[in-house]
């Protein structure tokens, strides 16, 4: 298992590192090359500046059990579909049961917007809630993943 972070806008990364020390987990940020991250504990790799090449990167390494951290729907869907966990850098935990409707919401408010029509698609401020939503999930996904490879040996 690696916690693998779509860092170039993610407020938790201290929370995300936190959970992983405490379990002594890999983490490895990944940002585009416009970004500079620096963490005592987390490799970071850069990645080429381009449309959404951190996210292709991310999905292209992520493997089943990993923990991806990433507001897209599209990665989020693509890593479920390799068996790894997804969580957003809210703590909401992306699933087979809700990722559906996400990208269909992302599609409608898209569809809208090249219409001329405007949605509220500006992203509510980080709370302390997020916060301790972004830890408590990341734990529960870390065991939840030991758990079932408990339960496979």
């Amino acid at each position: 298992m690696r916690i693998l972070v779509d860092a170039d806008a993610c407020p938790g990364r201290d929370l995300i590192e936190k959970a992983a020390m405490k379990y002594e987990i890999e983490v490895i940020m990944y940002c585009d090359m416009n970004h500079i991250l620096r963490s005592d504990y987390s490799v970071v790799k850069y990645i080429e500046s381009g449309f959404q090449s951190v996210d292709m990167a991310i999905a292209n390494v992520a493997k089943a059990g990993d923990i991806v951290v990433t507001q897209d729907y599209g990665v989020a869907a693509m890593v479920l579909g390799k068996k790894a966990y997804a969580i957003s850098p809210k703590g909401r935990i992306y699933s087979d049961e809700n990722i559906d409707r996400l990208l269909f919401e992302r599609h409608i408010s898209a569809k809208v917007r090249r219409g001329g029509g405007k949605t509220s698609n500006h992203p509510k401020k980080r709370t302390s809630e997020d916060d301790e939503r972004l830890y408590k999930n990341m734990l529960l996904l870390i065991k939840k993943h030991r758990e079932k490879t408990d339960n496979r040996l």
